[in-house]
C-alpha cells in the first residue's frame, strides 16, 4: 500500500496524575507503547536544573529526594487551577506554588515562573517521542483523556498543554468514555447502562453512561452513542491522598517518640512520600508492610502496618468515592442494581478495599480485565484510530477467535471453550490434584488451538490457595469460563469440598491480529497428529503415576497378606508401566502410546484383587 493511502497516524494518551501512557490502534488491536527500556508508564514527575533542562520520567522520580525543590509531580491538580483552588496540596508538595498573572497556580523554580502546562507539555512531547521511536514514523496528532468532571479552564489548559509540546489535539475525550471503548462497550446490541469509576492517583470522578448501541447493516463502534447521565467526583481525591494518611500517620508517631519540634524538611517529606507509596502498593497484595526509617544520631523508627489497619485508616477516604457515586445515582434516577455494569479505572482501583466496596455498592462484580492503569489510554487509541478511519473489525469480533482452555498437570491443554464459539458463552470443567497434601492450586489460562501449553498464548494466572491438605485426586476443582458479548473472560476456580474460590477477569481476544489468528489455526493443523500423540502420552503419564503411587500405597497396608505368586506378578506389572513413565519424561516422541496405554490396563486388572485385599482391611480395621 501506498503511503498515501495510509490512515493518518493519531495516538491515544493518558495524560494521568501519578503516570502517563501513550498507546496506537492498528489491527492488532489498541495497546500501549513501550519505551527503551520497555516501560508501559511514564512517571509524570519532571525535574527542572537551574539551566532550564528537564529531567523527565523515572529518573526524576527516582531522584526526588534529592532535588526536592526542583522535582514537580502531581501536576493534573494544578492544572486550570488557581491558587487558591490548590491551597490544601501546598503543604505536601515539596516544590513551591506561588500565585501568577490573574491568581493563576505556578511553579516556583530557580526563580522562574512556569504554568503547569509547561510541565505537562514536557510529558507529553516524552510520550511524543516514545510513540515515533515505537511506530517509527513522524507522530504530530494525538487523542488526550481527561476526567469528567474536567471544566473549560482545566480543558483548554490541557490542549494548551499538547500544543507546546507539538501535538494537534485532535480530541480531548473524557476518561470515562476512554475506558468503554476500551472494553468494547457499545457493541452488544443492546442499551447498556454502566458506571466508570476513575480512581487515579489524583482525581476521583465516577460517571453513568447510558449506551445507545450502533444499528443498520454498516453500523460500527463510532456509531454508537454514549450518553452520560451523570458525572461526580472531586479533582483532591486520589492515591496521592493515601499516600498522604500513611505520611501523616509517621510523622505523628516519629514526633510523639522523638520530639514535637522534629523538622522535615522537603528532601525528607519527598522521601516520606517515597515510601508511603511503596507501602501503599504492598498492602494491596500483602497482609502487613514492615516501617523502618533510620532518623540519623541513633534514631531509628520502625513499625508494621497491618492490612487491617491499613483499610482502618483509608475506609473514609472509600467512603467519599461512594458518596459520589450515590450522588451520581440519584442524579441519573437509577438505583444500583439497575447498572449492567461497572468498569474500575485507575492504579487505586487494586486496592482491595476500593474493589469490595464498589462491588458491594453496585450489587455487581466489578470489571477488571483490562490493567486499570492503561484501559484510559487504549480507549484514547481506539478513539484516534476511528477519527483517522482505521478499520475496527479486527476489533469487534462477535465469536471466539481461539481455544480457551487451562494447563493441565505435565503442560497439556484442557480446552474449556472451542473456537468460533458465539459469544456470550460458557463451560464448566472438574479436575484434581496430583500431589498429596497440595494446599495451592495454580490455574493457568491459554489460549490457542494446539495440544500443549508451551505451543499456545497464555492470558493470565492465578492460584487457589487455602486448600485443606487432602490426597492425591480426593479435591473437587471446579472450573469455570463466562465470556461476555464484550469478549471479557471471567475464570472461576472453586474447590467443591471446602468452597474455596479465587477467580480472574481476562480480556480474550485482546491483541491479536487477524493474520496471527490464521497462522495459530494452521499450525494447529500442520501439528495436529504430533500434537494429539503428545497429549495423549501426557495423560497417560499423568494418570499411571497416580496409579502407580496408589498400588504402591496399598501394598504397603496388606503387605503380609498378598500371595508371593501374585506379588510376584504385581511387581512385574508395576515395573513395565513405571518403564513407559520414565520414557515419556526422557522422550515422549519415542513413547508408543497405544503400548503405554496396554501396560495401564493390564495393572489395573491385575490390581482388582489387591484393592480387594486392601478394602477387607480397612473393614477389620474399623471393626
Amino acid at each position: 500500500m501506498n503511503q498515501s493511502t495510509d490512515p493518518e497516524l493519531i495516538v491515544g494518551i493518558d495524560l494521568g496524575t501519578t503516570n502517563s501512557l501513550v498507546a496506537f490502534c492498528d489491527d492488532r488491536g489498541p495497546r500501549v507503547l513501550l519505551d527503551e527500556s520497555t516501560q508501559a508508564l511514564l512517571p509524570s514527575v519532571v525535574r527542572i536544573d537551574a539551566d532550564g533542562r528537564m529531567t523527565i520520567g523515572r529518573e526524576a522520580r527516582d531522584h526526588a529526594v534529592e532535588y526536592p525543590r526542583e522535582t514537580v509531580h502531581s501536576v493534573k491538580r494544578l492544572m486550570g487551577q488557581t491558587i487558591d483552588q490548590v491551597r490544601g496540596d501546598l503543604d505536601y508538595l515539596s516544590y513551591e506554588v506561588a500565585a501568577g498573572e490573574g491568581a493563576a497556580a505556578r511553579l516556583r523554580v530557580h526563580d522562574r515562573l512556569l504554568s503547569p502546562q509547561e510541565i505537562s507539555a514536557a510529558i507529553l512531547a516524552r510520550l511524543r517521542e516514545i510513540a515515533q521511536a515505537a511506530l517509527r514514523r513522524p507522530v504530530g496528532k494525538a487523542v488526550i483523556t481527561v476526567p469528567a468532571y474536567f471544566d473549560d479552564a482545566q480543558r483548554q489548559a490541557t490542549r494548551d498543554a499538547g500544543r507546546f509540546a507539538g501535538l494537534e489535539v485532535a480530541r480531548i475525550i473524557n476518561e470515562p468514555t476512554a475506558a468503554a471503548l476500551a472494553y468494547g462497550i457499545g457493541r452488544s446490541g443492546e442499551a447498556e447502562t454502566i458506571a466508570v469509576y476513575d480512581l487515579g492517583g489524583g482525581t476521583f470522578d465516577i460517571s453513568i453512561l447510558q449506551i445507545i448501541p450502533p444499528s443498520g447493516a454498516d453500523a460500527s463502534i463510532d456509531s454508537a452513542f454514549f450518553q452520560v447521565r451523570s458525572t461526580a467526583g472531586d479533582t483532591h481525591l486520589g492515591g496521592d491522598d493515601v499516600d498522604r494518611l500513611i505520611v501523616e500517620l509517621v510523622q505523628r508517631e516519629i514526633r510523639a517518640q522523638h520530639g514535637l519540634a522534629l523538622e522535615f524538611p522537603p528532601s525528607t517529606r519527598q522521601a516520606l512520600r517515597r515510601f508511603a507509596e511503596a507501602t501503599k502498593i504492598r498492602l494491596s497484595s500483602e497482609d502487613s508492610a514492615a516501617i523502618q526509617i533510620d532518623l540519623g544520631d541513633g534514631r531509628t523508627y520502625e513499625r508494621t502496618i497491618t492490612r487491617d489497619e491499613f483499610e482502618t485508616m483509608i475506609a473514609p477516604w472509600v467512603d467519599r468515592t461512594i458518596d459520589a457515586c450515590r450522588r451520581a445515582l440519584r442524579d441519573a434516577r437509577l438505583e444500583p442494581g439497575e447498572i449492567d455494569r461497572v468498569v474500575m479505572v485507575g492504579g487505586s482501583t487494586r486496592i482491595p478495599l476500593v474493589r469490595q466496596r464498589v462491588g458491594a455498592f453496585f450489587e455487581t462484580n466489578p470489571y477488571t480485565a483490562i490493567d486499570p492503569d492503561q484501559v484510559v489510554a487504549l480507549g484514547a487509541a481506539v478513539q484516534a484510530a476511528i477519527l483517522s478511519g482505521s478499520q475496527q473489525a479486527a476489533l469487534l469480533l462477535d465469536v471466539i477467535p481461539l481455544s480457551l482452555g487451562i494447563e493441565t498437570m505435565g503442560g497439556a491443554v484442557a480446552k474449556l471453550i472451542m473456537r468460533n464459539s458465539t459469544v456470550p458463552c460458557q463451560a464448566t470443567e472438574r479436575f484434581s490434584t496430583s500431589v498429596d497434601g497440595q494446599t495451592s492450586i495454580k490455574i493457568h489460562v491459554l489460549q490457542g488451538e494446539r495440544e500443549l501449553a508451551g505451543d499456545c498464548r497464555s492470558l493470565g494466572e492465578f492460584h487457589l490457595r487455602g486448600i485443606p491438605p487432602m490426597p492425591a485426586g480426593i479435591p473437587q476443582l471446579e472450573v469455570s469460563f463466562h465470556i461476555d458479548v464484550n469478549g471479557i473472560l471471567d475464570v472461576t476456580a472453586v474447590e467443591r469440598r471446602s468452597g474455596k474460590r479465587a477467580a480472574v477477569q481476562i480480556v480474550a481476544n485482546h491483541g491479536l491480529t487477524a493474520a496471527e489468528v490464521d497462522r495459530i489455526e494452521r499450525d494447529s493443523i500442520s501439528h495436529a497428529r504430533s500434537d494429539m500423540k503428545l497429549h495423549r502420552i501426557i495423560d497417560l503419564r499423568v494418570n499411571a503415576a497416580l496409579d502407580l503411587k496408589w498400588i504402591r500405597d496399598a501394598i504397603k497396608r496388606v503387605e503380609g497378606e498378598i500371595p508371593p505368586d501374585y506379588r510376584r506378578e504385581l511387581d512385574g506389572r508395576i515395573a513395565a508401566l513405571q518403564r513407559f513413565v520414565d520414557e515419556s519424561e526422557r522422550e515422549p516422541q519415542s513413547v508408543d502410546a497405544d503400548a503405554f496405554h496396554a501396560a495401564k490396563e493390564e495393572l489395573d486388572r491385575a490390581s482388582v484383587r489387591l484393592h480387594e485385599l486392601s478394602i477387607a482391611r480397612s473393614l477389620r480395621d474399623e471393626g
